[in-house]
């Protein structure tokens, strides 16, 4: 299932996807749900929504935190110079970073040098803390396409990653969430970004020097997780550079893509 949080011309509401490749010939809608999912058992309404009448909003506003994890492919890692960890390098961007499709990227003036970096997202659906590797689904509420839009300049002047990932609107999501993948199913998936429709990165999940598994042994661990917590789990090698008037979309197989405008701050 592909859930959706969307307006359409009210307040933000919850809804299951229906694209064409789904139902044949008919319009591409919303079937909307009458409450969160995230929050409880939910039902279909009966009423329809077409897509092109929606507004997709993040599909998910994280209860407690996004927790990004760096470093996690080796090409990458070398791209920026950094040698390979022995460990997951883990940060927190707040959920104040969140937006969603279509919604600007908006570049601060802190910045000289702001990057993107097209990530696979993990949502997490239930409390949840030490979890075993060989637990982890139980505790997945699906997968969303996320972009870890960083000032690498003060990335690199700062002690810590916090202002560099943590800007507001440096956390965009969507444009939903997919459910019906176990952890299994996205070790073999194709991640893209592209930056006013030419291609900048180019990658697959099998290519992580963890899997989800293992990200979510390590960082609940350390941390209890809760319904509606963020993962992103790492960008492949090809990041770079941003400029105000620019498009990113993010892109990620069996799921769908991200995209969002750059524009002043």
């Amino acid at each position: 299932m592909r859930i959706a949080r969307f307006s359409a011309g009210g307040e933000p509401r919850y809804g299951l996807v229906e694209l064409a490749e789904d139902h044949g010939e008919n319009p591409e809608s919303i079937a909307v749900l009458n409450a969160d999912p995230l929050a409880g058992p939910v039902k279909l309404t009966g009423e329809r929504v077409l897509l092109s009448e929606a507004r997709l909003l993040a599909p998910v506003i994280p209860r407690s935190k996004v927790v990004g994890v760096g470093r996690n492919y080796a090409a990458h890692a070398a791209e920026l110079g950094n040698p390979v960890p022995d460990e997951p390098v883990l940060f927190f961007k707040p959920n104040t970073s969140v937006i969603g499709p279509g919604e600007p990227v908006i570049c601060p003036p802190e910045t000289q040098n702001l990057h993107f970096e097209g990530e696979l997202a993990v949502v997490i659906g239930r409390i949840c803390r030490r979890v075993p590797i060989e637990r982890t689904a139980e505790v997945i509420f699906g997968y969303t396409i996320g972009n870890d839009i960083t000032a690498r300049d003060l990335q690199s002047s700062d002690a810590q990653w916090t202002r560099a990932k943590g800007f507001d609107t440096f956390c965009p999501l969507g444009p939903w969430i997919v459910t019906h993948f176990a952890p299994d199913d996205v070790r073999d998936l194709d991640i893209s970004t592209t930056v006013n429709g030419e291609a900048r990165q180019a990658g697959n999940t099998s290519e992580m020097l963890r899997g989800v598994p293992e990200l979510i042994a390590y960082i609940s661990a350390f941390t209890t997780l809760l319904p509606g917590d963020v993962i992103l789990t790492g960008t492949p090698a090809g990041v770079g550079q941003l400029a105000v008037g620019d498009e990113v979309s993010v892109s990620v197989s069996q799921i769908g893509t991200l995209s969002n405008p750059v524009m002043a701050g």
